[in-house]
């Protein structure tokens, strides 16, 4: 990926706006690349539109639909006006690039390549499911890619912490077969907050490359 300068004061951690920018249906249609970008995916129903809303505090940011599959373009968000939030489309029920062995809308395979700007991406996995091969397969693509990401598990609310550790220990064993270094895991519940320091946190020492 190229090398972009971007500004060097960035005040992630306390979000003073969160404003749309546009939606995209394909990488060409992207807005330009002065700013940096953290990009938001997961499964359709992982709960993205919700975690997107709680950590820019912004109840109306994102849509939140209870069908899967609602966000189908890519959407850019400006935060603080120093980056931006980009929310992509799940890939459980997004039109698939037959060429890849992950699931997902092919614009966004263009766009996780392709983008020069893009930092890291945000991989969400729901906490109450265990390891799924979507969820793996995509994963793995990310790391073939070299495209740097975490992985957050949502809804820890409503699922036993014990069910959640056990998940996430079973998600890390599934990766420790192919990633020489497991990327690193957090959680989060969109209901409660728990999480949004943390998320925020991560975001601004990638964005500061800490």
């Amino acid at each position: 990926m190229a090398t972009v300068a971007f500004p060097s004061s960035l005040l992630i951690v306390k979000i003073s706006s969160a404003i749309f920018d546009c939606s995209a249906p394909d990488l060409e249609s992207c807005p330009d690349e002065t700013l940096p970008e953290i990009a938001f995916i997961g499964r359709s129903n992982v709960g993205k539109s919700s975690l997107l809303n709680m950590i820019t505090s912004k109840r109306d940011l994102a849509r939140v639909s209870g069908k899967p599959g609602s966000t189908v373009l890519i959407n850019f968000f400006t935060i603080n006006n120093t980056w931006r939030l980009v929310d992509l489309p799940g890939y459980g029920y997004a039109r698939v690039a037959r060429k890849d062995k992950a699931q997902f809308n092919e614009a966004v395979g263009d766009y996780l390549k392709d983008r020069p700007n893009l930092f890291c991406v945000f991989a969400l996995i729901d906490s109450m499911i265990p390891p799924q091969k979507k969820d793996l397969n995509f994963l793995e693509w990310l790391a073939r890619n070299e495209i740097p990401f975490v992985i957050v598990f949502t809804k820890i609310d409503r699922a036993r912490p014990t069910a959640v550790k056990n998940n996430m220990a079973a998600f890390a064993e599934k990766l420790a077969e192919w990633a020489e270094n497991v990327p690193e895991m957090f959680t989060c519940s969109s209901k409660t907050g728990k999480g949004r320091l943390e998320l925020l946190q991560i975001i601004e020492e990638v964005l500061k490359g800490d």
